[in-house]
Order: C-alpha cells, then sequence, then structure tokens
C-alpha cells in the first residue's frame, strides 16, 4: 500500500518532464546567485567621476578582480564606504608612492602623470602624502571642484569591492 501510494504522488507531482524543468530551474536559480554576487551594478550619484560616468548612470563592478591581485594606477574601483554605499574612484597611486596636486596636476614620486580622461583639471594643491602599505590613494575624474567635496586619498585596500567594468 506504502508503494502504490508513494508511486502514485511521485508520478503525479513529478513526471518525467516535470523533473527534467525542476532540475533546469534549479540550475537557472543557482547560476543567476552566483552571478549576482560576482557582479554587482553600482549607482552613480554625484558629479565626482564627470565626465567618465555621469549623475544617475551605473556601472558593473566585477567583485573578483582584485581577489589574486591589487589595483593598478588607472584602475576604476568601487570602495565601500563605510558600508552605507559604494564609490566609485580612479587609483592614481600604489603603496609607497608619493603623491601631489599642484597646479591642478597630480605629480606621482616627482613626475607629472597625463590623465587624458581628466577634462577638468583641479584648481587646489595638496601637499606630498607618501602612500601607506596596504594602502591606495584613489581620486574623482572630475577634480575641478573643492576637495572637501569629494572623497578622495588614501583608501585601505581592504575596502575595495572590486573593480568597475564599464
Amino acid at each position: 500500500m506504502k508503494n502504490k501510494l508513494f508511486r502514485f504522488f511521485r508520478v503525479f507531482f513529478f513526471p518525467e518532464l516535470n523533473r527534467k524543468l525542476l532540475v533546469r530551474l534549479i540550475v537557472i536559480i543557482v547560476l543567476a546567485t552566483v552571478l549576482c554576487c560576482i557582479f554587482q551594478p553600482c549607482f552613480i550619484s554625484g558629479s565626482s567621476m564627470a565626465p567618465t560616468y555621469h549623475d544617475g548612470g551605473f556601472a558593473i563592478c566585477f567583485r573578483l578582480r582584485y581577489f589574486f591581485s591589487t589595483p593598478e594606477p588607472g584602475d576604476m574601483v568601487v570602495i565601500d564606504y563605510f558600508g552605507r554605499r559604494k564609490l566609485l574612484k580612479r587609483v592614481v597611486a600604489s603603496a609607497g608612492d608619493t603623491v601631489e596636486f599642484r597646479h591642478g596636476k597630480l605629480f606621482v614620486n616627482g613626475t607629472e602623470k597625463d590623465e587624458p580622461y581628466v577634462k577638468f583639471p583641479c584648481e587646489w594643491n595638496i601637499a606630498p602624502v607618501t602612500v601607506r602599505p596596504g594602502f591606495c590613494f584613489v581620486a574623482g575624474d572630475n577634480r575641478s571642484q573643492d576637495p572637501l567635496e569629494h572623497k578622495f586619498g588614501e583608501v585601505s585596500l581592504k575596502r575595495i569591492t572590486g573593480g568597475a567594468l564599464f
């Protein structure tokens, strides 16, 4: 009696076609979950990355980009800003480099950097800063605004959650 009842429920609720569909749905759900954990949308708020990224736009964060490596100067990184939000910034110097802003230009280790993505240079100066080990120096692409309005400077590598794909 138990076998007949079990067979009835199995055939009624899980015929061959439904089992295949169920397996496909489970595979799709698992793949979607994994992809959502690896790729994360980051919405842009503010003008600190203009003209590369505009206010209201978005970028895709690849969370495994710096799993086995560290960000290099010129990379776009996504920073966890104390758990409240994500910031998109550009790495301008690595650990051990000396960073300075003079007359609207970026100097790393005393050499002026060519930054074609910066359309609006800054009008302010920052004294030389040496980047500590385990940190990198980040800045936005729109440096024409007051430096106090933008979050920039040394960032711990632990707070970098990934790199921007586009």
